[in-house]
C-alpha cells in the first residue's frame, strides 16, 4: 500500500516540477535586465537542482552511517553530470535545429566564455580527487571556492540593455513583467523565483520517493535507480527549461547555457556538500574513499566534460558535436561493461582536440572572449 500511494503522488508532483520549472525560467529570462544573464542562469542552476542536492544530501547522509553505501554516492554523482553533458546538451542543440528545421550552429557570446572556463576550474580539481583516491573535508573548500569565484566575475557584469529587439524574443509574461514600473517588475521577478523554487521544493521528494516507489515495482535496481533514473528525474526541471529556450534559435544559447551552470554547480559546490555532510553523519572525520570502480566512473566522468569543455572553446556548438556527445554517452549507458574502453575513447577524442587546437595556432573563441570580458567589466 505504501509503494501504491507513493506512486501515485505522481499524479500532482510531476506537474507540480513542469509548473515551476516553466515560473524559474520566466524569472531568469526576465532577470537577464536586471542582472547578468550569467548571473540569472546560476540562480536558475541553483534552484533547478535543489531536487539533485536533495537527492545526493540524503545519499551522503546515510553513506556516513553505513559506509557500504558509499559507493551509492559516486553512482548519483556520476550520473547526473553524465546526462547533463552526454543527453542534456544534445538534447538542445537537435531541439534548436527542429525548431528551425535545419542543422544549425549554437552561438555563444563572448559573455559565456565565462561558463565555459568555469567549467574547467572544478573538473581541473577533481582530477586530483581522483588522482589520490579520496574525497575529505578538506576538498570541499577549493571546491566551493571555485564556485564562490565563477559567481563573482558574474555579479561584475552588467545586465543586458533593454533594446526593444531583445525584448521581442522574450516570452510573453517575462516580456510584461518587464514592461512594469521598476518597482513592480523587480518584485514580480523575484516572486517568479521564490514561488517557483517554493513548489520545486516541496514537490521534488514527493516526486523522487514516487519514482522510487516504481522504479522498485519494476525491478529496477537502486544502482541502477541512483546512477540513471533518479538524477534524470531530478534533473528534469534543467531539461524543461532548456527546451523551453531551445525552440527559438536565438535564446538556444541561454539553454546551453543553463545546461552549463548546472554542470558548473555540481562539479563545484554540490560536490563540496558530499563530504560536509558526510563527517557530520559519521561523527568523525573521515574521509570517502574510492575502490578502482568508483576511480573508474569518476576519471570517465572528468573526461566527458573536459571534452565538453574543450568542444566549447570555439564558442559555438556544432552537428558533429552534439552527435559525438550523444553517441559515446549512449554508448556507456546501453553497454555497461564498455565504460572501461569509453574512457579511452575520451582520452583520445580529447587529445585530437586538444591538437587540433594547437595546430590552429591562434587562441581560441572562448578564451579570446575571456579577456574582452574581463578588460571590459573585471578588471578596468
Amino acid at each position: 500500500m505504501i509503494l501504491k500511494s507513493s506512486g501515485w503522488s505522481a499524479l500532482w508532483t510531476f506537474p507540480s516540477i513542469l509548473l515551476s520549472a516553466f515560473i524559474i525560467a520566466w524569472g531568469a529570462e526576465a532577470a537577464q535586465f536586471l542582472i547578468s544573464q550569467g548571473m540569472a542562469l546560476a540562480i536558475l542552476a541553483w534552484l533547478q537542482t535543489l531536487p539533485e542536492f536533495a537527492v545526493e544530501a540524503v545519499i551522503a547522509w546515510q553513506a556516513g552511517k553505513d559506509l557500504s553505501k558509499t559507493h551509492l554516492v559516486i553512482a548519483n554523482f556520476t550520473g547526473s553530470l553524465r546526462l547533463l553533458v552526454g543527453l542534456g546538451w544534445p538534447m538542445i542543440y537537435f531541439v534548436a535545429a527542429a525548431f528551425r528545421r535545419k542543422f544549425i550552429n549554437i552561438e555563444l557570446e563572448d559573455e559565456h566564455s565565462i561558463e565555459v572556463f568555469g567549467l574547467l576550474l572544478p573538473i581541473a580539481y577533481f582530477t586530483f580527487i581522483w588522482w589520490k583516491g579520496t574525497l575529505t573535508l578538506w576538498d570541499a573548500f577549493p571546491l566551493a571556492a571555485c564556485y564562490l569565484v565563477y559567481l563573482w566575475i558574474l555579479w561584475k557584469i552588467p545586465p543586458r540593455e533593454s533594446a526593444s529587439e531583445a525584448l521581442e524574443e522574450l516570452g510573453v509574461i517575462a516580456r510584461r513583467a518587464l514592461m512594469l514600473p521598476a518597482m513592480h517588475r523587480n518584485v514580480s521577478i523575484w516572486m517568479m523565483f521564490i514561488v517557483g523554487g517554493a513548489l520545486l521544493f516541496f514537490s521534488a521528494h514527493p516526486f523522487l520517493d514516487s519514482m522510487l516507489a516504481l522504479a522498485g515495482t519494476l525491478g529496477v535496481s537502486t544502482f541502477v535507480f541512483v546512477q540513471w533514473v533518479a538524477p534524470f528525474l531530478s534533473e528534469f526541471p534543467e531539461k524543461i527549461s532548456a527546451f523551453y529556450w531551445a525552440r527559438k534559435v536565438s535564446t538556444a544559447n541561454v539553454a546551453l547555457m543553463n545546461m552549463v551552470s548546472s554542470n558548473i554547480n555540481q562539479w563545484s559546490i554540490l560536490s563540496a556538500m558530499i563530504p560536509i555532510l558526510f563527517v557530520i553523519s559519521a561523527g568523525s572525520l573521515q574521509p570517502i574513499a574510492f575502490d578502482h570502480f568508483q576511480r573508474q566512473e569518476i576519471i570517465l566522468t572528468i573526461l566527458q566534460s573536459f571534452l565538453g569543455f574543450l568542444l566549447l572553446l570555439n564558442l559555438k556548438l556544432q552537428l558533429h558535436e552534439a552527435v559525438i556527445l550523444f553517441v559515446f554517452w549512449f554508448v556507456q549507458f546501453i553497454v555497461p561493461s564498455w565504460r572501461g574502453v569509453m574512457i579511452y575513447v575520451y582520452l583520445g577524442w580529447c587529445l585530437i582536440e586538444l591538437v587540433r587546437l594547437m595546430a590552429n595556432g591562434s587562441a581560441p573563441a572562448a578564451w579570446r572572449g575571456l579577456r574582452r570580458t574581463f578588460a571590459e567589466h573585471i578588471t578596468r
